[in-house]
């Protein structure tokens, strides 16, 4: 079963790290054919390290039990009332990763060529890693490598190279893209997406002198949400957005209402 949205399904923010995943590994299959064989597309990844919870440190729902050594029945001549020790269990603070997609030139040993990212919630609102992430967007500008920023989280913070006083309105869309080239300076390349549309074909930028690859993000959604299971989706919950307009909750509620979903 197909979402009922026909671009991008809001609801797949709830499950963003799986969604994330999934769409960094079918972007990577995307393009593979079309880059080589002068190039490769490789999925790499980053530490994450920051919470609303707990500061600096991530805390994952991954329990980590251990038996704590040194303890256990009493020994000859000891009293012989045995007094059960606890199981002794301990939350681990788990660093997540964060994927992210890397072309490189193998004949140069590997160079990096292009960055493509999709924007995650560590990056967009303000911590650890959204200034790790901003950190890195510099030293991409500064080694002229190419950079495709693929923001799909509904949201008006704006963490994109393109400097938000130079975007006009009309491309504030809740999803948007941007491609800075490497050999481009000052120069950005937007594409504004409609909620209530398809999500669109993007170029990507490889070298100066190759002819562009192309993304089809809608593919991509399309894709993730088959392989994830995600018809399963309880459409009749309310979905806190931040930022949406009451037109676009309406226009939701209408789209939902009318597929039978809610």
């Amino acid at each position: 079963m197909k979402s009922p949205f026909p671009g991008m399904d809001p609801y797949l923010e709830l499950h963003w790290r799986d969604v994330h995943h999934s769409l960094c590994t079918y972007a990577r299959d995307a393009l593979q054919p079309q880059v080589r064989p002068a190039l490769l597309a490789r999925i790499d990844e980053r530490l994450v390290v920051e919470s609303e919870f707990a500061g600096d440190r991530s805390i994952y729902p991954d329990v980590k039990v251990v038996e704590s050594r040194g303890y256990g029945l009493p020994q000859r001549g000891e009293s012989n009332v045995a007094v059960i020790e606890p199981l002794v269990v301990r939350v681990v603070g788990e660093e997540p990763t964060e994927g992210f997609i890397q072309i490189v030139d193998p004949s140069t040993g590997g160079k990096l060529v292009t960055v493509i990212e999709f924007l995650s919630p560590a990056n967009k609102f303000p911590g650890s890693g959204q200034k790790q992430y901003l950190q890195k967007q510099n030293k991409l500008s500064e080694a002229n490598v190419s950079l495709v920023e693929i923001d799909l989280l509904h949201s008006s913070a704006w963490v994109l190279q393109a400097p938000l006083r130079v975007v006009p309105p009309s491309h504030r869309t809740p999803y948007r893209v941007c491609v800075k080239r490497g050999w481009m300076a000052g120069e950005w390349e937007l594409y504004r997406m409609p909620i209530q549309k398809r999500l669109l074909q993007i170029k990507i930028p490889l070298r100066e002198k190759d002819k562009d690859a192309v993304l089809d993000l809608q593919a991509l959604i399309d894709l993730t949400y088959q392989n994830g299971a995600y018809d399963q989706i309880d459409y009749k919950s309310e979905l806190e957005i931040p930022d949406m307009s009451a037109d676009n909750k309406a226009w939701m509620s209408k789209l939902l209402t009318e597929a039978g979903r809610r």
